[in-house]
């Protein structure tokens, strides 16, 4: 979202974020675009949804504007009832398959709520855009919308990204939830020589810190916590090979084309990541990463014993990373942003 508004900012548009405070909220940074955070009392369960819902609505329902974006499912309620009432034109930023998201799709009974809430909102946003071409296609058949597809790809800035790498550093960085690789990575390097540097925060830290506290790994992992994205080059540029691995257990992580796919190739650093078809598309174009059909204990380890060892591998992929930054990059994807809403 910074980078999109920094973009649309930079081209003219007076730009608004809007969000919500919560007690864990880091201070606001000063950017070029406004920014407001809500206030809630609720902060998690269907309180907090309800609560959020009517906050924005009517916050959006008395704010002068001539487009309202909606980020994801769980602001388009809002959207579509300020933007109906006071006849704006309304955009869908779809960051995922939300009804699909793992923590969406283990939830049988809260799943059925989102996805009447999607059948029913989704087709009234009949224009926006997409984390990649692999979503665009899933709205299109499900809801008929035509979504166009704006990456999500760091801003491409020169800086020696070869020659500061710490040899077995592993690195993930994100969100620390349930099914993102680390029930298979913590056991899979009990019995080796690496250090693992975890840069975010999820719901699922406290279970992650007991996972490695059983396999007698907490030694070997750095929890640096959440992050802000201006300060994530001082800690990927050191790292060796990046993890991004995931249970692939719903449509939106079989489908997915991370954040950390991108941020690990601008850093110059070979990755692990699931063979799901976004991940391939760009693999087979500049080979930067692994690949890894079933995601096990076993075949994580091998990968990452692959990386460490073969030194030829490593450098190859490292320099490959070189080559597919300059393709994918916010520069690149910015002028589709610009040319979008500079035509609504």
């Amino acid at each position: 979202m910074s980078k999109i508004c920094n973009s649309l900012a930079q081209n003219g548009f007076d730009v608004l974020l809007v969000g919500f405070k919560k007690k864990s909220s880091v201070s606001l940074s000063k950017k070029i675009y406004r920014q407001k955070r809500l206030s809630l009392f609720f902060e998690r369960g269907p309180l907090f949804f309800i609560e959020a819902t009517a906050r924005l609505f009517f916050f959006l329902l008395f704010s002068k504007s001539d487009i309202i974006c909606a980020d994801d499912l769980d602001t388009a309620l809002p959207v579509l009832f300020a933007s109906a009432l006071r006849n704006k034109k309304r955009v869908f930023d779809a960051h995922e398959l939300f009804c699909d998201m793992h923590d969406v799709v283990t939830r049988p009974r809260i799943r059925i709520i989102w996805k009447k809430i999607e059948r029913f909102v989704q087709p009234k946003f009949p224009v926006g855009y997409s984390a990649n071409a692999d979503y665009a296609a899933q709205y299109k058949k499900m809801y008929g919308v035509n979504y166009f597809t704006i990456v999500n790809c760091p801003r491409l800035v020169d800086t020696d990204i070869f020659n500061k790498k710490k040899e077995n550093l592993l690195l993930y960085q994100g969100a620390v939830e349930r099914g993102r690789g680390f029930e298979q990575l913590i056991p899979a390097i009990k019995n080796m020589n690496v250090q693992l540097l975890v840069c975010g925060d999820g719901k699922y830290m406290d279970e992650l810190k007991q996972l490695a506290i059983n396999e007698n790994v907490l030694h070997k992992i750095i929890f640096a916590g959440y992050i802000v994205p201006e300060k994530l080059p001082e800690y990927n540029h050191e790292a060796y090979i990046g993890m991004n691995v995931n249970d692939g257990f719903g449509a939106s992580f079989y489908y997915s084309l991370t954040n950390r796919f991108f941020d690990y190739m601008h850093a110059g650093i070979p990755q692990i990541a699931n063979n799901n078809p976004q991940n391939k598309l760009i693999n087979d174009q500049y080979e930067i990463a692994i690949l890894v059909d079933e995601i096990t204990v076993e075949a994580v380890q091998s990968a990452i014993i692959k990386l460490l060892t073969d030194k030829d591998l490593h450098a190859r992929l490292q320099q490959n990373c070189f080559q597919a930054r300059q393709i994918y990059n916010w520069q690149n994807e910015e002028k589709k942003l610009i040319e979008f809403y500079s035509k609504l």
